[in-house]
């Protein structure tokens, strides 16, 4: 039986799959019967809530069952080896954030894949890193500015946590460290969580992490955000002056993107994409990853390849310059 919703996603896939310029041939194209969606991070994170969200709109229009497969480990790289093995189909999606794909191959020295294993179809969101502070430092500290002065002034407190080491979090601090001759000591944890409520009970002085982190603590003050990292100010903390702002020529925004495997021919990456559109355009998902900072967008394949080899290309140079590597 056919479901409302399920018909107004057809009617909505197909505008789109006219939109993408896919011949009459693929537009009638039947749904595939099974398609998954491959995360590399356990149940319960964004990657993973944003998938399932992703998953229910696109099914009974892209595919007549959409799952989502956990494939945690690895930093995400287990689940990207498993899509350069999956069908071409269009059967096996990945949705991955772009650090692995940006960020990954200039901090490790040997990697399972390439980005030429790998066919760019969507974005799903965009998100920019926060660099907050907490009870460690005085309440007069409202600026970036103001912050490495005090750094300066208390070196023996002078530290940034962040989600884990070569995440980008870690690398934005790192840079912005540099730049600002801080002298800021690395606490890296294992996640967002421990980090936050460490930041939270005073053990650390300040950390960098993606914005949605620090949005339940703002209001209570309980937190405070001094820059965001995105080139324009987050719609989440309008209040909130970029880093660049404030002098310090940072501006990396983080996404997350949805893949085929390489040999996914030019119409399934485009079948793909136009049925990816209206999921993405849903206002209830919209609405609820706007919950934890999260822009969601959808692009072409051509756009997200745009995004991908311009975000290598900055990380290149970042990496190289504040001289990181995942393997030492």
């Amino acid at each position: 039986m056919t479901t409302r919703r399920a018909f107004t996603q057809s009617l909505l896939g197909s505008a789109a799959l006219s939109a993408f310029g896919l011949p009459l041939a693929a537009q009638a194209q039947a749904s595939l019967d099974m398609a998954k969606i491959l995360v590399g991070f356990p149940p319960g994170g964004t990657t993973d809530a944003l998938s399932r969200r992703v998953a229910d709109k696109l099914r009974g229009s892209y595919a007549s069952n959409v799952i989502v497969e956990n494939k945690p480990g690895a930093g995400a790289q287990i689940a990207i080896s498993a899509l350069k093995a999956a069908p071409a189909d269009g059967s096996t999606l990945l949705l991955t954030p772009s650090s692995m794909l940006s960020v990954y191959p200039f901090t490790y020295s040997k990697l399972p894949y390439t980005l030429d294993d790998l066919a760019p179809v969507s974005v799903a969101c965009f998100f920019s890193h926060g660099f907050g502070v907490g009870p460690a430092v005085p309440a007069s500290v409202k600026t970036i500015k103001d912050f490495v002065a005090w750094a300066k002034a208390n070196p023996d407190r002078a530290n940034f946590a962040s989600p884990a080491a070569g995440s980008i979090p870690h690398l934005t601090a790192a840079l912005f460290n540099k730049l600002s001759k801080a002298d800021l000591q690395h606490v890296p944890y294992k996640g967002s969580a421990p980090g936050i409520q460490d930041l939270l009970g005073g053990q650390v002085s300040s950390m960098c992490s993606p914005v949605g982190d620090y949005l339940p603590h703002l209001k209570s003050g309980r937190l405070r955000l001094l820059a965001t990292s995105g080139p324009q100010r987050s719609p989440f903390t309008p209040d909130v002056p970029t880093f660049k702002e404030q002098g310090i020529d940072i501006s990396v925004r983080e996404w997350y993107g949805f893949f085929l495997p390489a040999k996914a021919s030019p119409e399934v990456r485009r079948r793909a994409a136009a049925y990816l559109q209206p999921a993405l355009a849903s206002k209830d998902l919209i609405d609820s990853m706007a919950q934890v900072g999260m822009e969601v967008q959808s692009s072409t394949p051509d756009q997200l390849a745009a995004w991908l080899k311009a975000d290598a290309d900055q990380w290149r140079g970042i990496v190289k310059e504040i001289g990181f590597s995942a393997d030492s």
